[in-house]
């Protein structure tokens, strides 16, 4: 039995031939931890409301206070838990790791028009100076809880939005819904889509 975390999607989406900039796919294979720690923990180095790549754990979100999640490519192995295990026995302190791969969606938002299209569903400031390549906020999208993480592909605009696995569903469609009058198509996610970011 491997110890690879498993992946299934919770969401249904038809991937198209892609004629257009702005697109959704589904990057819930992604594998997916959260650590938690005390408030004032600096256990992970990204801090709250960042998000920053690691060179052994992935990208790393600061998505509350003594709290992270973590995004690693789906062909990663054990080596991302080997060494968030590695950094919580050495650090001091209580801290959980929980692997979330299975139990939550997460899909990417790709294009020029991403921003225009979440301030459809989202009250916050998604300007540049507001919200710039890196910053991570927790928000109601299209009405539900969703962790929002801005990161840039390719030097294209681009959001992650990370939301519980009964609720992917509902907000793919509800982006694809919002998406319309831009033109939004879905697109695949592969691994190397994730390693080049």
């Amino acid at each position: 039995m491997s110890d690879a975390p498993v992946s299934r999607s919770p969401i249904a989406l038809t991937v198209g031939g892609r004629t257009t900039e702005l697109t959704l796919a589904d990057a819930s294979a992604l594998v997916k931890f959260s650590v938690r720690a005390s408030m004032d923990s600096t256990v992970l180095s990204t801090p709250f409301g960042r998000a920053q790549r690691h060179p052994s754990l992935g990208l790393v979100v600061g998505s509350g206070p003594g709290e992270w999640l973590v995004l690693a490519a789906p062909d990663s192995g054990p080596g991302p838990r080997a060494e968030l295990d590695r950094i919580a026995a050495g650090s001091g302190e209580f801290v959980s790791v929980v692997e979330l791969t299975h139990g939550r969606a997460l899909v990417r938002l790709r294009g020029a028009d991403s921003a225009s299209l979440l301030a459809k569903l989202c009250a916050v400031d998604l300007s540049d100076a507001v919200t710039p390549n890196g910053a991570a906020f927790r928000s109601s999208v299209a009405r539900i809880t969703t962790d929002v993480v801005r990161d840039d592909d390719g030097g294209v605009r681009s959001y992650l939005l990370h939301c519980e696995r009964s609720s992917g569903q509902y907000l793919a469609e509800c982006l694809l819904d919002a998406g319309t009058e831009f033109a939004i198509e879905v697109d695949a996610f592969t691994p190397t889509d994730w390693s080049r970011s």
